[in-house]
């Protein structure tokens, strides 16, 4: 396996949002997380990476069969957990090619491997801008700065397929992308599916399933998995919202 999350429960502040959360990931397969706004998606994301927002007030994860709830965000990033935010930050003066070889050499020392000097990086870069179908000039601009929806999230897919995580969280990667940039972006990252790699693809729409076909869909409401079941179950939400599963509890 590659992450089991157990009996999970999160709070922000004084109010709990994830309630007794069971949710276990496999390699090599895509998990969806569908839920409506408010049943605790994105607080799952954030406790997975440990974002300083959460508190975890009882359970555990575990990432690879190891508990990972003392790790420190950075080193959940250099393990293989890797995040796609729904809006990612800009960052003027800050060149998208030198943040990128920062972050893979930054991964590389933590392996024990020699970073790659501009040369070398740049080859590599150049590979999978290729692989991806991404022009050179997007990664001389500054960081996210200017960029549409659809090249942020590129953009993020960039950084997975440079970085080669294990675990991929795409947190709405949909959100506020119109046809072609979905089409694009799930391309993109279609094209990095690997039996040794683990995708969870939290989302309240089901049209990026449409692209990204997953193994397993989740059903999220009230802070807890309340179904699970196969890809048979996207269009049933579509066609009869969530009510299907019941009525929400506190």
């Amino acid at each position: 396996m590659m992450m089991e999350i157990e009996n999970l429960h999160t709070k922000i502040g004084d109010k709990e949002i994830l309630k007794g959360l069971d949710l276990t990931l496999e390699k090599g397969k895509v998990h969806a997380v569908m839920g409506p706004n408010g049943a605790g998606k994105s607080t799952l994301s954030k406790a997975i990476v440990g974002h300083y927002d959460i508190e975890v007030s009882g359970g555990d994860i575990r990432y690879r069969g190891e508990s990972i709830l003392d790790w420190l965000p950075e080193k959940r990033a250099l393990e293989g957990i890797f995040l796609s935010f729904q809006n990612p930050v800009e960052v003027p003066g800050v060149n998208n090619a030198y943040f990128l070889r920062t972050a893979l050499n930054a991964k590389r020392a933590y392996k024990g491997l020699e970073p790659l000097n501009a040369a070398e990086f740049l080859k590599l870069l150049r590979k999978k801008l290729d692989e991806l179908g991404i022009s050179p000039d997007f990664v001389q601009r500054s960081l996210n700065v200017g960029f549409s929806g659809g090249e942020k999230k590129r953009n993020e897919v960039l950084q997975m397929h440079l970085l080669e995580p294990d675990l991929i969280i795409l947190d709405e990667i949909d959100s506020g992308l119109d046809v072609d940039a979905l089409r694009s972006v799930a391309e993109a990252i279609n094209a990095i599916k690997s039996p040794e790699r683990a995708f969870l693809v939290i989302t309240h729409y089901s049209r990026i399933l449409d692209y990204i076909s997953p193994d397993y869909v989740h059903v999220l409401r009230d802070g807890r998995i309340i179904e699970t079941g196969g890809p048979e179950l996207v269009p049933r939400i579509e066609a009869e919202g969530y009510k299907i599963f019941g009525e929400e509890t506190s």
